[in-house]
């Protein structure tokens, strides 16, 4: 008979609540040896592969891969706004591309640190306001960064005269690809794990304790970042009204965050908000709502429009 030492399991965080704890059920899973008889052989699990987060140091100075993620996330996005804007022969220039880029950066960092402190951790940053400027110790929201952009680019979009549904919609085509490089880089840091699981393909985070869990970042990585933008990649190539990319994007990314955060562990100050509801869950279910009604609104718009010009 074969045994593998199972590590006594204590999860930090929401993984206490015995309804999210996976450990004994196939700590030692039954099998067939090559007579035939039946055995326990041990859980598979793909090792990760613990990388330095720290890409170069230069004494106090470090460039780490999450920021590279950043960086080539936004490079990625300025080069194919700039594709999409000659394809569609729309007149903005070089240098109104790159301050879109700057623009959407800019709202990014600023919203999703602000967005952390008031969705994810306000009682702490409440009493240590300077932390809020610590950002090499992490805590970015999407959902903030989502907000700040939004703003970033209206602004932009009303200094520069472009139409604000033509920035929008150029903008979240590219988005998907910087999420998902951010999901990469969260893997790399070893943060954002999921909820502990027996799965072939589960995880021991140095972070996470003895538990193999879900590596939900690539889960993230997958659907926030590939799908998504096949998906927009595939409407953006047909004649649709203005606005139907961002509010795609808007609800595609809701949809994948409502998928991911059933296997993505709470954040630990927080827990479960609603039941097994997260902060998460809660704070993408409108994304969805609000995504979906203004597709309907846009494209009725779109019939309405084109009946009025056939009738005159």
């Amino acid at each position: 008979m074969i045994h593998r030492q199972v590590l006594p399991y204590h999860a930090k965080g929401a993984s206490d609540d015995p309804r999210f704890v996976f450990l004994s059920r196939r700590a030692h899973r039954l099998t067939k040896d090559n007579s035939g008889s039946t055995v326990m052989a041990p859980l598979a699990a793909i090792p990760y592969p613990n990388i330095d987060p720290v890409l170069v140091g230069f004494g106090p100075i470090q460039f780490r891969w999450y920021g590279l993620m950043y960086l080539i996330g936004l490079t990625v996005a300025y080069f194919l706004i700039q594709r999409k804007v000659a394809h569609k022969e729309l007149a903005i220039r070089r240098d109104q591309v790159y301050d879109m880029v700057v623009y959407a950066a800019f709202g990014v960092f600023l919203g999703g640190r602000i967005g952390y402190t008031l969705f994810y951790n306000f009682s702490y940053y409440s009493q240590n306001p300077l932390k809020l400027l610590a950002v090499w110790e992490g805590g970015m929201s999407f959902h903030g960064g989502l907000i700040g952009t939004a703003i970033a680019l209206i602004w932009f979009s009303k200094r520069q005269g472009i139409p604000t549904y033509t920035v929008a919609d150029l903008a979240t085509a590219v988005t998907p690809i910087g999420l998902g490089f951010g999901r990469i880089g969260n893997f790399i840091n070893g943060e954002l794990y999921g909820r502990s699981t027996d799965v072939d393909w589960c995880m021991v985070f140095p972070a996470g304790g003895p538990a193999c869990r879900h590596p939900s970042q690539l889960y993230e990585a997958t659907l926030e970042g590939l799908t998504l933008f096949t998906v927009l990649w595939l409407i953006d190539r047909r004649p649709t009204p203005p606005g139907t990319i961002f509010w795609t994007f808007i609800t595609g990314y809701g949809i994948s965050r409502l998928i991911v955060e059933l296997f993505r562990e709470p954040d630990q100050h927080l827990g479960f908000i609603l039941g097994s509801i997260t902060m998460g869950q809660i704070l993408s279910i409108p994304m969805v709502a609000i995504g979906l009604m203004m597709l309907v609104l846009g494209y009725q718009r779109a019939r309405q429009t084109a009946a009025q010009a056939e009738k005159s």
